[in-house]
């Protein structure tokens, strides 16, 4: 599994420089990770693609109450 320091991570196109509630997502070769942007050095999950492409689905049709 790649380093999760060393990976480069997107944010989220809906993130402002305001400091609000953003996300950023990595390549980490056998998973997707997903922070918080404001804590890169916290945690991150790391999802299956199918399972972040469920997630990702499922936050764009309103189907997920987030």
């Amino acid at each position: 599994m790649k380093d999760t320091l060393r990976s480069t991570w997107r944010k989220s196109s809906y993130s402002d420089s305001a400091g609000g509630e953003c996300v950023e997502l990595a390549d980490l070769a056998t998973t997707v990770g997903v922070r918080d942007s404001k804590n890169p050095h916290g945690p991150a999950l790391h999802l299956t693609r199918t399972a972040a492409t469920t997630l990702a689905a499922g936050i764009k049709s309103g189907t997920l109450d987030l």
